[in-house]
């Protein structure tokens, strides 16, 4: 059975919803280890402390923010949890917008929002006028340790949660938006139109493999 990464609310008017997410995907790629060339043993990356100069366990280890150079202030889990925002168990929905009206490129990570037991009919009446409406949700949550906007979409008779991009790290590229305006003859045009249709097809992710 798939873990959870997050469980809480999902909050909207007078509903509270809850839910848990999945992961909806992961990138499948080639790990290469670091082997010890005379017996081929896995190479451990081990926990020093240069100060103290030797290795430390797990159990020492406690989590810091430096506000000036080598000067940090200790947090315990206590402590994190306790200054941890509401979102962290409640994701609120802020508004809804028409999907095609979000610029795909704000998209992040995806994943799957799943019901509770409790939560099955409230999550159906959200999810049939989600449907209707072709509108989706912008919510907040917090996961990871890092607040995130969120945009809540129905997808093959459920709901998707995509984390998205603030403004502020989308990159802008020169080259990119101070392209000089070139206009191609109609002949060109016609032509382009043409090798286009003769590569249009269905969207069909299982093809991908073939390309």
């Amino acid at each position: 059975m798939a873990a959870s990464i997050w469980k809480g609310y999902l909050s909207f008017g007078l509903l509270s919803i809850p839910i848990r997410l999945f992961a909806a995907a992961r990138g499948e790629r080639i790990g290469l280890n670091q082997l010890h060339e005379v017996c081929h043993t896995r190479i451990k990356m081990p926990l020093f402390c240069p100060t103290c100069d030797r290795k430390v366990e797990r159990s020492e280890i406690v989590k810091g923010y430096e506000y000036e150079k080598d000067q940090y202030v200790l947090f315990s889990d206590e402590d994190l949890e306790k200054i941890e925002p509401e979102s962290a168990r409640a994701m609120e929905i802020l508004e809804f917008v028409k999907i095609d009206e979000i610029d795909p490129l704000y998209f992040e990570s995806s994943y799957y929002v799943t019901p509770e037991e409790e939560g099955k009919k409230a999550y159906q009446l959200l999810l049939d006028v989600m449907e209707e409406s072709e509108f989706a949700a912008i919510a907040k949550v917090t996961m990871h340790q890092r607040e995130h906007i969120v945009v809540i979409r129905p997808r093959a008779g459920g709901m998707t949660l995509h984390t998205m991009f603030y403004q502020s790290e989308i990159r802008e590229v020169a080259e990119y938006t101070n392209r000089e305006k070139v206009e191609p003859k109609e002949a060109e045009k016609k032509l382009a139109r043409q090798l286009i249709e003769a590569l249009a097809s269905h969207f069909d992710p299982e093809n991908r493999s073939n390309l």
